[in-house]
């Protein structure tokens, strides 16, 4: 085994150009791993953990590409960093010889479309903010896809754009749908007469989607980023964005969804639904249930929950018959022959819970489930000091990480796009004795990984091969359609048949479900 390494000096490609590049060559016969990447520190810290950051790369500045293969032999290595070299031209030059027209600014990309009125930013974090003031100044409203934006600059920007009447979506976000449009990672779903206010991505996704599979539709999908709702932004555009709701038409019933937002923040939320004459669900996870006391909104435990409450309201159907749905469901599946097979096939050493997020939102919603069922869980995301990962590249006892994290984007594609990082951690993870169940999200849509079910059930089968037990319960939810490019139904079929992961229609259900296998182990 040799492993070989080149620094490229002042080369800046795109994470997505990266993770196709690497893709390729970890392709290669007699490739035992390889990284494309640019020299962050969160990227070093990967090829650290992958046994890929070679001395030689101290040498490197910022600007720099770093190129590691490792491979059988000197000969694979070497014919792999040219053909590396071969794919980086090949983008460079079909770039720049492109017959397409790619506007190099705004202003150029506003003489090839006069009427638009929506710009959606997607550069690196420092020029975010920069163009989406651009932007603003011109009158247009704003999606800003970037992360690592300064807060200063995303409550400079808000601020403005509420004096100009306009919406900033952003920073940092993933998802919505306007007009019955999918921006960014958004599901095809049904139009209808349901409207969503979210400070969460996938949160909007999940929620969106099983309205759709449940027969009811989407007007208006509204995504403000997550830090909308914190104290310092102070919900500038979820307000707005409420307000649009309340006026606009074709909006019946209206949904709210947030990760943990400020209470301060919640409250002014919660006293703007007070002025609205349509029936208003919520689910702010982690909020204090006695802040509802005495409110018009719908308070929901589960993203699922706020989501069916919306459907059943939509029918004419009163929301309590939902929660009785939810319990008797519960119910069952604590007598389900299928957990009593998983758990007589683990070992007694076998015990504790890995989960692996794309979806930061679902990741949140899965620590408080299972913060409920079997207790004490470490994560990157948690407020707990004491369950707070020290290091979130290395779990410990039951764990669930949220691999949307900063410390893991940085430079690299959204573990929507790009699954690999996710499916190393996979294989890391089960090399453990005493891991039982494997946890994770697949979130379809526009601009999501095209195959999922089939990386997937590659990883899961050479996790299996290398788990001391022999084998591990996989877990997972799908959120989607039947409409995505990657067909929901299809992608369950081949989880299910070709990788026997047990799949659930909601992160929720999901989540409870493997909390339920390790409560079981524990009793066993």
């Amino acid at each position: 085994m040799v492993v070989k390494g080149k620094i490229k000096r002042g080369e800046y490609f795109d994470s997505v150009t990266l993770m196709i590049v690497t893709k390729q060559i970890n392709g290669i016969a007699g490739i035992t791993d390889a990284a494309v990447v640019m020299n962050t520190a969160e990227n070093r810290s990967i090829l650290d953990s992958s046994g890929l950051l070679l001395s030689e790369f101290d040498e490197a500045k910022g600007s720099d590409l770093l190129i590691c293969i490792k491979a059988d032999s000197d000969e694979i290595a070497g014919k792999a960093m040219l053909q590396v070299d071969e794919v980086l031209d090949k983008v460079r030059h079909s770039i720049s010889d492109s017959e397409d027209f790619l506007p190099k600014s705004l202003e150029t990309a506003l003489k090839t479309m006069p009427d638009a009125n929506l710009v959606l930013i997607s550069v690196a974090g420092k020029y975010a903010a920069r163009e989406a003031m651009k932007a603003l100044k011109k009158g247009l409203h704003v999606m800003i896809f970037s992360d690592n934006v300064s807060l200063d600059d995303e409550i400079k920007l808000k601020k403005y754009a509420r004096e100009k009447d306009l919406f900033v979506m952003g920073p940092d976000c993933g998802t919505a749908i306007i007009n019955g449009v999918p921006l960014a990672f958004a599901n095809i779903v049904n139009r209808g007469k349901i409207g969503i206010v979210a400070a969460s991505g996938t949160g909007l996704q999940e929620i969106s989607s099983i309205i759709s599979n449940n027969g009811a539709g989407i007007s208006q999908a509204i995504g403000t980023g997550g830090r909308d709702v914190k104290k310092e932004v102070g919900g500038i555009m979820f307000l707005a964005a409420l307000d649009a709701l309340k006026s606009d038409k074709n909006t019946e019933i209206i949904v709210l969804v947030s990760k943990p937002s400020a209470k301060e923040v919640l409250k002014k939320i919660l006293g703007k639904v007070e002025d609205i004459h349509k029936p208003v669900i919520a689910i702010f996870l982690g909020a204090d249930e006695k802040l509802f006391d005495g409110s018009k909104a719908i308070p929901a435990k589960t993203l699922e929950e706020a989501a069916l409450n919306a459907v059943s309201i939509s029918k004419g159907n009163n929301y309590n018959i939902v929660q009785d749905y939810l319990r008797k469901r519960s119910i069952k599946m604590k007598d389900n022959d299928k957990l009593l097979r998983i758990v007589s096939n683990l070992s007694m050493e076998q015990k504790y819970l890995r989960g692996l997020f794309c979806g930061g939102t679902l990741c949140e919603e899965a620590h408080l489930i299972l913060n409920n069922i079997i207790g004490e869980m470490y994560s990157n995301i948690t407020s707990q000091k004491e369950f707070l990962l020290k290091d979130p590249w290395k779990s410990t006892k039951n764990t669930l990480i949220d691999m949307g994290a900063d410390e893991f984007t940085v430079g690299r594609p959204h573990p929507m796009i790009d699954y690999s990082l996710r499916n190393r951690r996979i294989l890391q993870e089960a090399k453990s004795p005493e891991v039982a169940v494997i946890l994770f999200d697949v979130v379809l849509g526009h601009g999501s990984n095209m195959h999922p079910a089939e990386e997937l059930v590659t990883v899961i089968k050479n996790a299996h091969l290398q788990s001391p037990g022999g084998i591990i319960a996989f877990v997972c939810s799908v959120t989607g359609t039947t409409e995505d490019p990657q067909d929901k139904k299809q992608v369950v079929k081949k989880l299910e048949n070709d990788a026997d992961v047990s799949v659930f229609e909601s992160n929720a259900a999901a989540a409870e479900f493997a909390g339920l296998i390790i409560n079981t182990l524990s009793n066993n």
